[in-house]
């Protein structure tokens, strides 16, 4: 009679692991479905576009290699045109009828944060976002995974260079207003009140705007010899490029990272725009011998050159094969969270710099360096900057 306990207890055991791992959303023996929502149609898609295609030829190239514990990565793409009504469309589609097992590469800032509640409601990981707001790790959630320098400190690191390494001394602000721009104009006014300074004048606008003569006359008037600029990548060639047509050139520009595009340093006219950088630029004649390899494959799948979206696709995509890789063959939430959380010391192939997670920390990396546009192209100015 015991053994007949025993027997049944061992098989209701076995049951109730097989429901539990059943129940683990987007995962089955053979397939794990993973999505995003990013812009292929509005003003950032220059980003959307190329990340998720980034994504997409990681995925594929695991895939062709058998996949990883014999289950095959879908990944399904949701275009929100940089619009947060849409980025909330989008994701309960994925949430809800796709049961995607996570978000990789989702752009924007205004459109993750409109998710998350939702999203993580659902136990759905958020990882790799293409925003640096600090929103994308804080506060603390174990579903959260970001892996780079944060737009308020990227900015501090540039106003504390240009005003020390510069003598720069009119410290002004062009931001979008929107949650992005709010993190971009706090990094400047943190770090301008660091130094005891005071910015001298900021203005906002949409990020849809497409004429800027107005706040660039109204930053001309004011003195500013340093525009730290809260843009993306239309919303930084326009007002700079107006800057110099109108003969203003004793003023230096600065962006973020999500101003370090290929598409700014290749606009006519660009040439003296600065960034702050994480990654190497994916040229054709890059000296990094990956990522020449990079953009050969890229473009013989995509046929057209990549730009940094699609680098931060690409390490987004590799990290998340690494958490997966890590969770071992019963893959579950926990189980990936745990592989996540085993990640140290990881390299891309970008030379970009070292990310490690743990139990207790979701921002994997915090680094950042100067570039400016010669010729038509980035070209890096310092080693990682700090403030």
């Amino acid at each position: 009679m015991h053994c007949r306990l025993s027997m049944i207890a061992a098989a209701t055991v076995m049951v109730v692991a097989t429901s539990a791992a059943a129940q683990t959303r987007g995962v089955t023996k053979t397939e794990v479905t993973l999505g995003t929502h990013t812009d292929l149609s509005g003003v950032a898609a220059t980003y959307g576009v190329s990340s998720s295609n980034a994504v997409k030829m990681r995925f594929d190239e695991i895939n062709e290699a058998g996949g990883i514990h014999g289950r095959k990565l879908r990944f399904l793409i949701e275009d929100q045109g940089y619009q947060v009504p849409k980025a909330v469309q989008a994701c309960n589609k994925l949430i809800n009828r796709d049961k995607v097992f996570a978000f990789v590469g989702a752009l924007g800032t205004p459109m993750n944060n409109a998710c998350f509640k939702d999203q993580l409601a659902a136990e759905v990981p958020n990882l790799f976002p293409l925003t640096a707001a600090r929103s994308m790790f804080e506060p603390f959630h174990r579903l959260k995974f970001y892996n780079a320098a944060t737009y308020v400190d990227q900015l501090r690191s540039a106003v504390n260079y240009f005003v020390k390494e510069k003598g720069k001394k009119a410290v002004c602000v062009m931001y979008q207003d929107t949650d992005a721009g709010k993190e971009f104009l706090e990094g400047a006014e943190l770090q301008a009140k660091k130094l005891g300074i005071k910015l001298v004048e900021t203005t906002a606008h949409k990020p849809t705007d497409q004429d800027f003569t107005a706040p660039i006359t109204k930053l001309r008037q004011a003195g500013c010899d340093l525009i730290v600029m809260g843009t993306i990548v239309r919303d930084s060639i326009v007002p700079y490029i107006t800057a110099r047509k109108t003969g203003w050139t004793d003023v230096d520009f600065v962006g973020s990272a999500a101003a370090y595009d290929s598409v700014v340093g290749a606009a006519q006219g660009m040439d003296g725009f600065h960034a702050m950088g994480l990654t190497e630029m994916p040229y054709a004649d890059s000296t990094v011998p990956a990522v020449r390899d990079f953009v050969e494959r890229y473009k013989k799948k995509f046929n057209v050159d990549p730009n940094i979206g699609a680098v931060y696709g690409y390490v987004g995509a590799d990290l998340t094969v690494a958490g997966l890789k890590n969770a071992g063959d019963d893959l579950t939430l926990d189980s990936f969270i745990k592989g996540m959380e085993a990640i140290k010391g990881y390299k891309d192939i970008f030379n970009g710099p070292e990310v490690s997670f743990g139990p207790q920390i979701r921002q994997g990396a915090n680094s950042s360096f100067l570039a400016v546009v010669k010729g038509g192209r980035w070209t890096r100015v310092t080693e990682p900057l700090g403030f």
